[in-house]
């Protein structure tokens, strides 16, 4: 009797896990009530709180410039921006805890140190021209990377993406916009953009992940769909839409090994730091410290505001139930 039940579990856990692969195969959407397999469930988790965090420490160097901006527009500019990354984190980790997992879970963690966000944000910036390097590169790759993501397998994940790929085609274009405007400027403000440029320019790259030989979850996101594209082939994507733009700005890419490959219908670039990228991620870059720092004091301070909103919904949850039964 015991063996007939574990057969015909084992075939339901089969026919469960054949559904999903068909599922994935055909481009059809798997939603948070449908069967999946845990480590696609773990996967998703990793990613999706790896780039809400991505979001919310984000707002860390360009708010510092909100006080600083030249003029009441590109203060404007600046703050409906970071503005927008606050929201792109919400909708992440509400994305998120449709798989069962915990925001204040998540964000322990994120203080914690034990779950990673972008590298890119523990770069200081030191000029207004910063501001619009991040517009442009690193924006910029943020949309070659999440445009694909749009057609992520998991719908919650891809749904959230549409939203915010067109966001952060307006932060993208308020970069480039005021990269133009500084290089087309005076020669200080020229070369305050090119030092900028310089700067942001390698740990944009960085910002796609390891090579793909390297890259410990590539392979398997592919495979389920939630990625599209192999690390290497988005930088290369990115490069590529780089170049052209950054003649227009009249500025220099600090690479002298970049140059058209006409054989591979690609730029070829010179190689990256990954040192660099290793001691970011392990915690010893330029603002690791201050920017996990800031994050933390942040939520303990806002801990009344959470407690107000909860204790306000409760109240309502309770007025609506009191008039149901009257």
């Amino acid at each position: 009797m015991v063996a007939t039940v574990v057969e015909s579990e084992s075939a339901g856990a089969e026919a469960y896990a054949e559904a999903f692969d068909a599922a994935v195969a055909a481009d059809e959407r798997i939603e948070p009530r449908d069967w999946m397999p845990g480590d696609y469930r773990a996967t998703l988790v990793r990613q999706m709180a790896q780039h809400a965090h991505s979001e919310i420490i984000g707002m860390q160097p360009e708010a510092n410039w909100i006080t600083r901006a030249p003029s009441l527009r590109r203060k404007a500019i600046l703050m409906a921006k970071v503005q927008d990354e606050a929201g792109h984190g919400l909708y992440l980790y509400s994305a998120t805890e449709t798989l069962g997992a915990s925001r204040d879970d998540l964000l322990d963690k994120l203080h914690s140190g034990r779950q990673k966000y972008s590298s890119i944000f523990n770069y200081p910036t030191l000029t207004w021209a910063d501001v619009g390097a991040i517009g442009w590169l690193v924006d910029g790759a943020a949309i070659t990377n999440q445009v694909p993501l749009c057609r992520c397998s998991y719908g919650p994940y891809a749904r959230a993406m549409v939203r915010i790929c067109k966001e952060e085609s307006f932060h993208q274009r308020q970069g480039y916009e005021l990269l133009l405007a500084l290089s087309r400027g005076t020669d200080a403000q020229h070369a305050m953009a090119q030092d900028a440029v310089d700067r942001w320019w390698w740990p944009s790259l960085m910002m796609f992940g390891p090579p793909d030989d390297e890259s410990a979850h590539s392979a398997r996101s592919m495979a389920w769909k939630i990625k599209r594209h192999s690390n290497d082939e988005l930088r290369q994507r990115f490069v590529d839409i780089c170049v052209p733009q950054a003649e227009a700005l009249g500025l220099t890419l600090p690479d002298p090994d970049l140059r058209w490959n006409e054989e591979r219908g690609h730029h070829d670039f010179g190689p990256i730091d990954w040192e660099e990228f290793r001691e970011v991620l392990r915690g010893n870059g330029p603002c690791n410290d201050q920017r996990i720092t800031q994050r933390r004091q942040a939520h303990e301070e806002g801990a009344w505001v959470r407690e107000a909103a909860a204790a306000y919904a409760a109240k309502h949850t309770d007025r609506l139930h009191g008039e149901a039964t009257a």
